[in-house]
């Protein structure tokens, strides 16, 4: 049920354009129903704080590391919340994650999004971790918006069926925060100014925590 309604979720996000909400404000959408007019923003159940530290350079077809932090503002716990984003156009179909103990994902399109066992206490952070490779064609910078998607779920509504879901409209807010990677390509004749990018380190978390892209169209 969580994992579909993750898809449901992300393809609602994905009908309508993305923008980053200011900081300690969330942008409210009718995810549910994929083709719903945004409504008039309102105040959520729960605020989160995002901060993100990522790979500023990397060479081509090298890898990109995001580690991302949401922090609970209150004023009630959040249990209907994702972490993740919309991760880069031009990466490989496979990606390695972590996150806490019980910790779940799922990855279509350029949607990854994952989810926890447990609630979210006012004052508590979640985190993230996941790294992705670049395709070896692709240039210029590496964009992603990363953050948190929220929905406003009272208690006995965990069980309602994906219909049910769709036609009340759940109202969903999200944290997203845009970061860039500069992707750099060795000049024909490097001079001394030349300085390649750092290497990244692989990061190697347990094998259960590979994430494939179930559209692979990335």
């Amino acid at each position: 049920m969580r994992r579909s309604l993750t898809l449901l979720l992300a393809g609602g996000l994905a009908a309508a354009p993305l923008a980053v909400p200011a900081p300690a404000s969330a942008t409210t959408s009718t995810a549910a129903v994929p083709n719903a007019a945004t409504v008039a923003r309102s105040k959520p159940f729960s605020s989160f704080k995002i901060s993100v530290e990522h790979t500023g350079r990397t060479k081509r077809g090298g890898k990109i590391t995001y580690y991302v932090r949401a922090k609970n503002l209150g004023p009630y716990y959040a249990d209907y919340y994702w972490m993740g984003g919309e991760v880069p156009k031009g990466v490989v179909p496979k990606l390695r994650w972590g996150g806490p103990k019980g910790t779940k994902c799922t990855w279509e399109g350029r949607w990854f999004w994952c989810w926890g066992p447990l609630r979210l206490e006012k004052g508590k952070t979640d985190w993230l971790k996941f790294q992705l490779t670049l395709k070896k064609g692709t240039k210029g910078t590496a964009t992603a918006r990363v953050g948190v998607m929220s929905f406003d779920v009272d208690q006995g509504m965990q069980n309602i069926d994906e219909e049910e879901l769709k036609r009340l409209g759940i109202k969903g807010y999200y944290w997203l925060k845009k970061v860039n990677t500069r992707i750099v390509s060795p000049p024909r004749r490097p001079g001394r100014s030349w300085s390649p990018p750092p290497p990244v380190k692989t990061y190697n978390p347990p094998a259960s925590h590979e994430e494939s892209n179930k559209k692979k169209d990335t």
